[in-house]
């Protein structure tokens, strides 16, 4: 393809601004829609897979069932959390989280705080690091002992000056409670709660000090192995109505629901949605493809004779071929690399609103590319075809 051909196609461009600014409009929201598509899907698995990063595929989620309606009150608790481990067959391990909100003063600093009751396991379960101190143990969770663990955000706001909070005491409800650890700062949330604005403290304390029948407990059970869930599930269900003295023909006062199931649905919808928005991004692309034949049939239809001229002085069909369709090539590409700016400015700003979780990838910018150069290709090369195969005579007499 010779230097001549390549600098007539961007004359060719030039010369009609207008027109060549709205073909490329299509493809321009069309790659950006494929980045912002990926950037946010991406964005929405991550946030999953972060959630669930503490669950494998044979751990049992146990909550109470009185937000379902099921019953009028429910007698789950925290302390399920024990009985479980003690008496339900096939589970290895239990973690228990009772949440809720306390109000903390040390001296004259005060602040209300996500109040988490927790095991001793929680936080290696949770991958949860220690900036200072330490976590606690089972033995002070059996012994409702009042210690606590602050997020980092927690520490800033009751210790602006920055004093060292390990053997401090801070005042929950009247009690005093002394800060044996500080959690290294996170960043991220689980839902609605940010671990760096909360405090830990054993569920039993939590239980029966601090947040009593207002927590939100959730029990989670590691079953032995992948095939007993099913069994598990019947043996925890058996323990917990014994436990809380249901009679036969009552309903469950708790809910148990297989992790394993509900990461997969979890993920499973993040992908869908992904692949939904990718069609509508693929679709606009098809559109704008379409609009790019239709102004490249134009565009041969004007220069008609142009054509002509060029074939009667010896200019060849494959010149002519590579003149149209590098043009129709060129306006994608150029269309492309707009979308790859105008869809990652999108998504820069996306991601600063905090409305939902961005994930850069390359993955989006690529196939967006690629699918416009495709576009100019395939779309740009039945107009290039038809002018290449006029007759030099016929296109003379056009006018």
């Amino acid at each position: 393809m010779s230097f001549e051909i390549i600098k007539m196609a961007f004359e060719s461009l030039l010369s009609n601004k207008t027109r060549t600014v709205l073909s490329m409009l299509g493809i321009i929201i069309g790659v950006s829609t494929v980045i912002a598509v990926f950037g946010v899907g991406k964005g929405v698995e991550a946030t999953v897979n972060k959630q669930f990063q503490g669950l494998s595929a044979n751990s049992l989620l146990i909550t109470s069932n009185q937000e379902r309606g099921a019953t009028a009150s429910s007698k789950f608790k925290a302390s399920d959390g024990q009985t479980i481990k003690n008496e339900a067959e096939h589970i290895k391990d239990v973690t228990v989280l009772a949440r809720g909100s306390a109000t903390v003063s040390f001296g004259k600093e005060s602040g209300n705080f996500s109040a988490m009751g927790v095991g001793a396991n929680y936080f290696q379960v949770s991958n949860y690091k220690i900036a200072s101190g330490r976590f606690f143990d089972d033995t002070e969770v059996l012994n409702r002992a009042k210690i606590v663990v602050l997020g980092s955000t927690a520490v800033e706001t009751l210790f602006p000056d920055g004093d060292n909070p390990l053997g401090q005491s801070i005042v929950i409800k009247g009690k005093n409670y002394e800060i044996i650890g500080v959690l290294s700062k996170i960043g991220s949330s689980f839902g609605p709660v940010s671990p760096d604005e909360s405090l830990f403290i054993p569920y039993t304390t939590a239980e029966a000090n601090v947040l009593g029948d207002r927590a939100q407990v959730m029990i989670n059970a590691t079953v032995d192995d992948i095939n007993n869930v099913a069994l598990a599930i019947e043996s925890v269900t058996a323990v917990l109505r014994e436990a809380h003295n249901l009679k036969s023909g009552q309903t469950d006062d708790f809910r148990i629901r297989d992790a394993g199931s509900m990461v997969a649905t979890a993920q499973e919808s993040a992908k869908l949605m992904t692949t939904f928005l990718m069609v509508i991004a693929a679709i606009t692309l098809l559109v704008s493809g379409i609009g790019i034949m239709n102004v490249m049939f134009v565009t041969v239809a004007e220069r008609t004779k142009e054509i002509g001229i060029a074939k009667a002085i010896g200019g060849k069909q494959s010149d002519i071929l590579s003149q149209f369709l590098l043009e129709s090539v060129v306006l994608s590409m150029i269309g492309g690399l707009l979308g790859i700016i105008l869809g990652s400015v999108a998504l820069y700003f996306i991601n600063r609103s905090g409305l939902i979780t961005i994930a850069y990838t390359t993955q989006g910018p690529l196939i967006g590319f690629s699918f416009s150069v495709f576009v100019g290709i395939f779309f740009g090369f039945v107009p290039a075809f038809k002018a290449s195969r006029l007759d030099p005579v016929d296109a003379l007499r056009s006018e």
